[in-house]
């Protein structure tokens, strides 16, 4: 299989634990006997490629789906195991590297110029005076 890289770290094959089952959804005539659907696990807790600081990033924003620190990706799209076996692949390597990524710049706030404010309430008024020459005229 091709290899899962992740910011420049390449995660060996012995890191990576698949499992394969029975997949629901179309397949012809050999649908009841291959075992198409993939199952890869990889434990970022454990990982000794990822350094401290990638693998606490990672543990930090996986949280909510990792179990005992282990990742688990499904693919069963295809009719193929090679083919969901490459879809599984490409599904780790995207959900690492977003929660590998560095954070963000915060947002600095910034405040509208003296001459946007004066451009907007001038425009507020054409349309006002617009607004009030539809009205009735008052009677007299």
């Amino acid at each position: 299989m091709s290899p899962v890289g992740v910011r420049g770290h390449v995660i060996p094959d012995d890191e990576l634990r698949w499992r394969f089952s029975r997949s629901s959804g179309p397949g012809g005539q050999s649908v009841n006997t291959t075992d198409s659907r993939v199952e890869l696990s990889y434990d970022v807790d454990a990982s000794r490629v990822l350094p401290e600081r990638l693998r606490h990033r990672a543990l930090q924003r996986l949280a909510g789906q990792l179990v005992d620190g282990v990742l688990t990706v499904t693919a069963a799209e295809h009719r193929s195991q090679w083919r969901n076996r490459q879809a599984a692949l490409a599904r780790l390597q995207g959900r690492l590297e977003e929660a590998t990524a560095p954070p963000r710049a915060t947002r600095r706030p910034t405040r509208p110029s003296r001459a946007a404010l004066q451009r907007r309430l001038d425009s507020k008024r054409a349309r006002a005076g617009i607004k009030a020459m539809r009205r009735r005229p008052p009677a007299e």
